[in-house]
């Protein structure tokens, strides 16, 4: 990867603590590769996501390749190499919300916010996301953010429920 690449992000004022926490988790799971799922949860947790340098530091703890790491946490849509926003809002773009309005809500979000999918906003506020479906069919279409979800909601009152965040 080159230097560009890798440097993406600035790096927190903690980066040293945090490695270290992540560390002491790898300890913990005895560095065996076979844990890495469990190693990168808990990174993620630590950190906040998973930028090329915790990638490295995991990759050189567990004796595996910095792609092997990379592979498993690009593959995973749970992990993420930027920086996310104090708010999650995921999409249902399932079958019964997309054909209820699911994408209007999409190019809704993107409109308001100034944002696009997989991307957060410049004040840090919010990240957009997309789901196959969150389980809610019956209340398309439907949205969460964080935890709760939003059911039959239309462009109209995005404005309304994104301002109580």
């Amino acid at each position: 990867m080159s230097q560009t690449k890798q440097m993406l992000y600035k790096l927190p004022e903690d980066h040293a603590q945090k490695l270290e926490l992540i560390a002491a988790v790898i300890a913990k799971y005895e560095a065996k590769p076979s844990n890495l799922i469990m190693i990168l949860h808990a990174a993620q947790g630590i950190y906040g996501y998973l930028p090329y340098e915790v990638q490295k530091f995991i990759a050189d703890k567990t004796s595996l390749s910095v792609s092997e790491v990379s592979g498993v946490v690009t593959f995973y849509s749970f992990f993420s190499t930027k920086p996310k926003g104090k708010h999650t809002i995921l999409v249902c773009m399932g079958t019964a919300c997309y054909v209820r309005g699911g994408k209007k809500l999409v190019d809704g979000i993107q409109k308001h916010l100034n944002v696009s999918v997989t991307n957060t906003t410049e004040d840090g506020k919010f990240t957009l996301s997309v789901a196959r479906c969150i389980g809610a069919c019956g209340l398309a279409p439907a949205l969460m953010v964080d935890d709760t979800v939003f059911k039959a909601v239309n462009p109209n009152k995005l404005e309304s429920l994104l301002s109580k965040y």
